[in-house]
């Protein structure tokens, strides 16, 4: 049961620093895409051992990477996109009017 406790710190910490990043570095769109990556990775983890530790099929998980995957694809086609219209991937050169 500890070493269930002392594996759990690992994702939630992860979670709380790539929430920081997301907040604090909202500069560039490709900082905010990895940071988002960082969070859907350690909710990933977080998933592996709670179904582990509730001995629950991992089905589930093979949902929650599809879905990521296509976050992440869609994510790098709007980077893509922005770069290809404005040059940067700078938020504040990107007109929200």
């Amino acid at each position: 049961m500890m070493i269930f406790m002392y594996m759990m710190v690992i994702p939630v910490v992860m979670f709380i620093f790539g929430n920081m990043i997301f907040v604090l570095k909202h500069k560039h769109l490709l900082i905010v895409l990895l940071s988002l990556e960082f969070i859907v990775l350690s909710i990933f983890f977080l998933l592996i051992f709670m179904l582990n530790y509730i001995e629950y099929d991992l089905y589930m998980l093979m949902v929650f990477l599809v879905f990521s995957v296509c976050e992440g694809a869609l994510g790098l086609s709007i980077l893509v996109s922005m770069i290809r219209t404005h040059g940067n991937d700078y938020f504040q050169s990107f007109n929200m009017i």
